[in-house]
Order: C-alpha cells, then sequence, then structure tokens
C-alpha cells in the first residue's frame, strides 16, 4: 500500500488515478460497484473513455425505484461494450421474510443492508485486488477523510475513489456538459438514491438526509470499517 500511495498523490486528478487503476489492475482484478447514482453515471462516463470493456457490478437489492432499472437500461445500451452486472443477493425478498420477518429494513436495515448488499459485495470482490467507489469527501462526516487509495479492510483489498475532491455542482456540470441520463427521482429532490423504502426526499442543503430518514443510521455499511 505504501508504493502505491508514492505513485498516487493529491497532485494526481480523477482521469489520472482512472488510467492508473486500469493499467495497473487486471481486467479481472478490479471491478467498479455503482449505485447508478449522479456520481455513478459520471464514473461510468469517464470509465468508458479508459476502459470499454470494463466490468460494472449494480447490487440489486431487489428493492429499487423502477426509475433505478430504467436508468441501468438507458446506461446498458448507451455503453454496450461495458460489462454490468446486476448482483442479487443469495436470498430472495420472500426467503428474507420468512427467515427475518417482513419488512426488515424497518425492523433492523443493519442486517438488511449485510443481508442484500455487504455479503453479495463481498462475493463479487472475492479475488479481486481494487474496486472503484463514487465516494467523494463532501459528502459527509464519513467520507471527509476519503483518499485516492483505500486498504479496504472489509473487502481486503484496494479501493479506488477517483471523484473526492468533486463537488455536487462538478458532478451536475459534467452531466449535463455530457448530455447523459440519469434518474428521473434527482429531479424531485432526492440527490442520494438507494432502495425505495429507505430513501425519501432530502431536506435543504443535506445531500444524504434522504437516506433512513429519522433514524441514526446514515451508511448502508459498505464503506465502514
Amino acid at each position: 500500500m505504501e508504493n502505491v500511495k508514492q505513485v498516487i498523490d493529491e497532485n494526481k486528478d480523477y482521469y489520472d488515478i482512472l488510467k492508473w487503476a486500469y493499467s495497473t489492475y487486471h481486467a479481472d482484478d478490479i471491478v467498479y460497484a455503482c449505485s447508478f447514482g449522479a456520481e455513478g453515471i459520471v464514473l461510468i462516463d469517464l470509465i468508458s473513455k479508459v476502459n470499454k470493456e470494463a466490468k460494472i457490478v449494480f447490487l440489486d437489492t431487489g428493492l429499487h425505484f423502477k426509475e433505478t432499472y430504467e436508468l441501468i437500461e438507458k446506461i446498458k445500451e448507451k455503453y454496450p461494450n461495458l460489462k454490468i452486472e446486476l448482483k442479487t443477493p443469495k436470498i430472495s425478498l420472500n426467503e428474507q421474510a420468512e427467515l427475518h420477518g417482513d419488512e426488515l429494513w424497518k425492523a433492523n436495515p443493519n442486517l438488511c443492508c449485510q443481508l442484500r448488499k455487504i455479503e453479495p459485495l463481498h462475493e463479487v470482490l472475492s479475488g479481486t485486488k481494487a474496486w472503484i467507489s463514487g465516494l467523494r469527501r463532501e459528502q459527509g462526516p464519513t467520507r471527509k477523510n476519503t483518499e485516492y487509495l483505500n486498504k479496504d479492510e472489509k473487502f481486503k483489498n484496494i479501493k479506488i475513489c477517483p471523484l473526492i475532491h468533486w463537488t455536487w455542482e462538478d458532478v451536475w456540470s459534467y452531466i449535463k456538459l455530457n448530455n447523459l441520463p440519469y434518474n428521473e427521482l434527482h429531479d424531485k429532490n432526492y440527490p442520494s438514491i438507494g432502495c425505495a423504502p429507505c430513501t425519501n426526499q432530502a431536506l435543504q442543503g443535506d445531500l444524504r438526509s434522504g437516506r433512513w430518514a429519522n433514524s441514526d443510521k446514515t451508511e448502508c455499511g459498505l464503506h465502514l470499517k
């Protein structure tokens, strides 16, 4: 990790990071875990310029908005060479309800995220050396210290975050400038979009306030140690 940090420093930009990532890691060793939010669309477009056949994985919990699934289809059409996979959990929603009760996301949201997001990503990243994430420092206190390269103890590899210095305005400037498709819910005050039962419209000035509203949960757990 120390040798890697000598190559990647704060003076590099997002494009440098992506070029370095895809020249350093073999195609089977690196994956972009994409939520298909605004940052995700930016990264997909950037990645397509570096590696047209990059592997992209969406954690399909079975609980996402219809607008999210519609966007994924648009992205598949726009970037036909990208290898976009929808990764589903080992257990269905019905099986989850039988084991843990109906609407586990209400009774125990951490367990729901564990079963439907964290465990599937463990499977995806098993045997890989690196994964890419759209984390930005501006997103909140749990992300303010994110580096371009992060040793990921949870998934036992390196997490690469090319957009750490981007602002929300930067993200949307890029989307508009390049006429990229995006989730229609963004136009309805949903800046951060996750599973439908756990995502509300956001409060003014707080991009992630609509996630797990009225609870102390702020992260699904993918980016927590």
